[in-house]
Parts: structure tokens; C-alpha cells; sequence
């Protein structure tokens, strides 16, 4: 008896935002390698900052297997083979014409899937499974687009994420350990940890000065980056690499080596308070289920207080209605958004309610469709 072969996909991946865009890329090669049995070769122009993701000790100046996903250096002289059954180029990162011309003289053409920016906002119900056709080529491409219901393509989610999750909150030595490889003491009882991931933001001091006259110990985890650069600079202080450690009052900022993808995840489900970026944190963050203050990518004519207050959106029907202008105050604030100031007096109250919400949300987000799912069954409707 003959064993059918794997389906292949190519992935398609431009690094515009550092970790952000091969931080999704990474997830769903992951997840359709290791969950759906698909071979995927993933092709992206940055291949060296996987590195620092995958927590792989290789420098792809060429071809290897990670994983089961082979990543590839973006070339033009790629091109699709006949085994190839679906082409996915993330965030329209437009692979190389050589290779599309080369994909539609194929027997049978691959589907081409447009995978889009994670949304909050009401078009992406109408914009979700369009199609798009090339102008030259008469092939047609798929728009898939993330979101936060059933009329868009979902979130990625491993399917083991929660159990993962449980299991490790669960298990006092496994934090304890991951503790101590992030050079951090595991929390003290009654103190708040919080975690900063983020671009450049003046409100970050604010928040720090009133942490540091918090009633009881709070602890901030920096990843090693830009957050750690701004800060410094905002600052005054020498803050670089991990293993820097700045106090004032109650608050103790502390610099962390930056992890992988894995351990990330386990920063985010033991730290109080989440402060993320983009869209590959965000997601994590609502995964964790804790207290979350998301900044968005700045934009030119402040285009991103749409994305901001679509989130919130979302958001604040979980959050109980006395913390609700609490919560959306301070969000909106840490994007930089005019209109009423946060109430820093009652912030503890006000990170009890986002954790309470979070958690709420995370749990009707786990019932919606999954990114990596959706995206193999609109493979298997479209080919068959």
C-alpha cells in the first residue's frame, strides 16, 4: 500500500518589525508542521533572526530543518515544486514574480492565500475569504484574515496551549526555574510582577513612578531590547544587558535575557500585569489570561487609535462595568490617545478587573475558529 506524501505549503515571510512578523510566521509553521502532518518550507528574507525565537543554534545562511519546517533564505531563484500545494504570503509580502510565473505554468496551480494583519476591526468580516486575481498571471489569491470571531480566520493556538499552561502554573519548581534562568528571584508573597515588551513610550516613567510608591513590592521584567534602550534613555540610567537592575521606592525594574517563543509564553502566565506589543504578544498575552496593556505600532496620523479602540471594543464588554472608563482610560492613554487621564490611584483595582476580563475573554476566544485551522480547511475546500 502506497502512504499518501505530506501536503506542502511555502510560507512567505518579509521581517519588517523585528519579531513580529516571524514571531506569527514561526507559531504557524509550527503548528501546521507538528498538528495538521504538513511539510512546510518556510522562505523569509531575515532568516538570522529566527535565531533568537526558535532558540535553534544555527545561522540560516542556507537551507536546514527545523522542527520539521525547512527555512530557506529569500531568493528570487526559489521556486515552487510540483508537490507544492499551497502558497501563503504573510502580512502581502509579495513573493517573487519568477516565482508566481513559475507557479501558475504548473499542472495544478497551488492555492494562493494572502494571510492579513491581525484585526479587531468591523471590515475584516466583509474583506475575510475575498479573492483577488493577478493581473498577468489569471491565478487567484485568497485573503485570510485573523480576527476575534467566527467571521474571521481566528487566532493561532496550539491545541495542547491550555494543558501546557496549567501544568505549569501548577508546578511551583517549574517557575522557580524559570525564574532563575531569567536571572530574576521567584516573586515574593503579596508582590506584583509585571512584564514590558514595547516601543518606544513616554508614558512607561509615569507608570513606573507611581509603581514605585505602590503600597506593596512590584517587580517589572524587561527582555533585553528596545523597551530596555528607551527606558534607560528616558530614565538617565545604564540600563543594557541582563542582569541590570534599577530600584526606586517599592519598584525594582530588572533586565532579562530575551527569550524564545517558549519561554515567553511562560514570562506572560506568571507575571500580573502583561505589557505587549504588535500582534504576536498580543495574542500570547491573551492566551495567558492576566492583566494586559496592549501598544499598538505607532503610525503616521495616528491611524492606530482605530486598532486600539476596535480592540477595546472587544475588550471591555468582560470588564465589570464600574472598572470599565478605568480600564479603557489607562489603555488608551498608553497608546498615547487624548481624552480623560488614567486613575492611577486606583491602578491595583484596575489590573484586578483587566485580569478578571482577560481571563473571561480568553476563555471565549478558545471556543472561535483557530488561525491554522482555518487556514488547512480553506486548503481542503479550495484544492478538492
Amino acid at each position: 500500500m502506497t502512504v499518501p506524501s505530506k501536503p506542502h505549503w511555502d510560507l512567505f515571510c518579509r521581517v519588517v518589525d523585528n519579531f513580529g512578523d516571524i514571531g506569527v510566521c514561526w507559531r504557524l509553521a509550527r503548528i501546521l508542521a507538528a498538528e495538521h502532518g504538513i511539510a512546510v518550507r518556510l522562505v523569509v528574507d531575515r532568516p538570522e533572526i529566527l535565531d533568537r525565537i526558535a532558540n535553534s543554534h544555527e545561522i540560516y545562511n542556507k537551507s536546514v530543518c527545523y522542527h520539521h519546517v525547512e527555512v530557506v533564505r529569500w531568493s528570487d531563484s526559489i521556486r515552487p515544486s510540483t508537490d507544492t500545494s499551497v502558497v501563503v504570503e504573510v502580512f502581502a509580502c509579495d513573493p517573487p514574480e519568477p516565482y508566481l510565473a513559475a507557479m501558475a505554468e504548473l499542472a495544478r496551480c497551488p492555492l494562493w492565500i494572502n494571510l492579513e494583519y491581525l484585526s479587531a476591526e468591523s471590515w475584516v468580516a466583509g474583506c475575510h475569504g475575498m479573492l483577488s486575481r493577478h493581473p498577468q498571471l489569471g491565478i487567484d489569491k485568497l485573503f485570510m484574515i485573523p480576527g476575534f470571531d467566527r467571521a474571521s480566520a481566528g487566532l493561532l493556538r496550539e491545541s495542547s496551549l491550555d494543558e501546557q499552561r496549567r501544568r505549569f502554573l501548577s508546578d511551583p519548581e517549574a517557575r522557580a526555574a524559570m525564574w532563575c534562568g531569567l536571572g530574576v528571584p521567584p516573586p515574593a508573597p503579596g508582590e506584583l510582577r509585571a512584564s514590558l515588551f514595547g516601543y518606544e513610550n513616554p508614558v512607561v516613567v509615569r507608570l513606573l513612578d507611581v509603581l514605585s510608591r505602590h503600597s506593596r513590592p512590584v517587580t517589572v521584567v524587561v527582555p533585553e531590547g528596545r523597551s530596555v534602550a528607551d527606558l534607560s534613555r528616558r530614565l538617565g540610567l545604564g540600563l543594557a544587558r541582563a542582569g541590570d537592575v534599577w530600584r526606586e521606592g517599592s519598584l525594582q525594574v530588572a533586565v532579562v535575557p530575551f527569550t524564545d517563543q517558549h519561554s515567553y509564553d511562560r514570562l506572560l502566565w506568571c507575571c500580573d500585569l502583561n505589557m505587549v506589543r504588535g500582534e504576536d504578544s498580543l495574542v500570547r498575552a491573551l492566551w495567558a489570561g492576566r492583566a494586559m496593556l496592549w501598544q499598538a505600532y505607532p503610525q503616521q496620523d495616528d491611524d492606530h487609535h482605530a486598532k486600539v479602540e476596535a480592540l477595546l471594543g472587544r475588550l471591555l464588554p468582560f470588564v465589570e462595568p464600574a472598572a470599565a472608563d478605568d480600564a479603557a482610560a489607562l489603555w488608551r492613554h498608553w497608546n498615547g490617545m487624548s481624552g480623560r487621564g488614567p486613575a492611577w490611584a486606583r491602578l491595583e483595582s484596575t489590573v484586578a478587573a483587566l485580569t478578571s476580563a482577560i481571563d473571561a475573554w480568553r476563555q471565549a476566544l478558545a471556543k472561535g475558529p483557530e488561525l491554522a485551522t482555518s487556514l488547512v480547511n480553506a486548503a481542503t475546500s479550495q484544492i478538492q
